[in-house]
């Protein structure tokens, strides 16, 4: 199938549709449903297949692409996803984002989102902080993937060690998950700010013992840093 169009029109759409199915991996689609833990009907396509796929039609008029909002399988969601992180305009970028978020239901459609945030930063740390405080679990998990990229920015450290306290009475599961990763990524940048948030930090128990395990799990944290970090394991 052609993949770069300068309209993509609802006949297409149904084409492209059709065209995926071309890829289905039977035997991996209950494994990778599992993996998923989704309610959304998947093809076990591989990772890079998407990812090729995604390339020919940014090469096009990829927003017409968008515009159909196809989300027949996850595949179709990455898809959708991939596009969306590689908006450049923000307000744009936004606006599909914003439509993505109420069609998913697991943790790989948050983190495939990678954003470029450099002369964005404010904008973006306007929409973690919003998405962070939304109903919607995955949203959150967005949200917090999003502070992952501002890590680095002395302006935006502090508040995200707020961020990461405020969800004390979280329970979900795939969303303290991103925030112990949060914290892991954190202490790997910002090692020396990180160890004084340590000592007075108010992250629920799995969140901080999980935060730990994943930087004792880490090849960018010393030995001596491990076994530093086991006193602030909560029993």
């Amino acid at each position: 199938m052609e993949l770069i169009k300068d309209k993509w029109t609802k006949k297409d759409g149904v084409e492209f549709t059709k065209y995926l199915e071309t890829f289905k991996n039977i035997e991996k689609i209950e494994w990778s449903k599992g993996i998923l833990n989704t309610e959304m009907l998947v093809l076990a396509l591989k990772t890079q297949t998407i990812k090729d796929i995604t390339k020919d039609i940014r090469k096009g008029n990829y927003f017409s692409f968008l515009d159909l909002e196809l989300n027949d399988y996850y595949e179709n969601s990455a898809i959708n996803g991939y596009l969306i992180a590689q908006i450049e305009n923000f307000k744009t970028m936004e606006k599909y984002l914003n439509r993505y978020i109420l069609t998913i239901d697991n943790w790989a459609s948050c983190d495939l989102l990678s954003f470029d945030v450099k002369n964005r930063e404010k904008e973006f740390y306007a929409l973690a902080l919003r998405y962070v405080k939304d109903d919607k679990p995955f949203v959150k998990r967005i949200g917090l993937n999003i502070l992952f990229k501002l890590i680095s920015y002395d302006e935006y450290i502090d508040h995200i060690f707020s961020i990461m306290n405020s969800f004390y009475e979280e329970t979900h599961y795939y969303v303290n998950m991103m925030n112990a990763w949060l914290f892991c990524e954190c202490f790997i940048k910002r090692r020396e700010e990180t160890i004084t948030f340590l000592k007075h930090h108010k992250l629920n128990k799995f969140t901080i013992n999980k935060g730990i395990s994943k930087c004792r799990d880490s090849y960018r944290v010393s030995k001596e840093d491990k076994e530093m970090l086991i006193q602030y394991r909560v029993k």
